[in-house]
């Protein structure tokens, strides 16, 4: 089989969106941080491991990766196509790390539930585009707690218009005294 991969930039400058012909998660989404987080699984340990990486994303049929912005985009756009075209033949899409998460497993509330069903018809497929996405943490009250994923993770539109806009989306569809804040 031949791989693809296709660069799209995404609405952060510091994160670019890898575009793969075959799966690089079967379900729900990962994300690595550190060396130790990838490594159980070769493909995301060989793209942590580039200078200047911060994090990497992986969702569907795309890896969103996040640099410390002290890398050329163009040498570390390469390297990260380089490691994805060598790594991609041996990688499973259905990695599990549920086994290193502290409460994973664990169904979500019927409250945490809704609100997800809400950021899966609304919210996610635009930060999914645009390499991202969000895990919901914690629903206090009428305080909802969510961290960003991906390009999102620190992106400057994130912290205010798009953080704005799920508080706005969750008090129309879910209840309307709902704030919204970042972890």
């Amino acid at each position: 089989m031949e791989y693809t991969v296709t660069v799209q930039p995404t609405p952060n400058p510091n994160a670019l969106k890898f575009v793969l012909n075959v799966p690089v998660k079967s379900t729900d989404s990962a994300i690595f941080r550190t060396y130790d987080d990838a490594a159980t699984v070769p493909l995301a340990a060989a793209l942590i491991k580039l200078n200047g990486v911060a994090e990497v994303y992986f969702s569907g049929k795309f890896i969103t990766v996040t640099q410390t912005g002290a890398v050329n985009w163009d040498i570390l756009e390469k390297a990260v196509t380089e490691a994805v075209l060598v790594n991609i033949a041996g990688h499973n899409p259905d990695f599990d790390l549920s086994a290193n998460k502290a409460g994973s497993g664990q169904p979500l509330s019927g409250e945490l539930a809704r609100i997800n069903a809400i950021l899966d018809s609304t919210i996610r497929p635009a930060l999914q585009r645009d390499g991202g996405d969000l895990e919901v943490l914690a629903l206090t009250g009428n305080v909802l707690t969510i961290s960003y994923q991906g390009a999102c993770g620190c992106c400057p539109h994130a912290a205010m218009g798009t953080l704005f806009a799920i508080q706005n989306i969750l008090r129309d569809h879910y209840k309307a005294d709902i704030l919204v804040e970042m972890a």
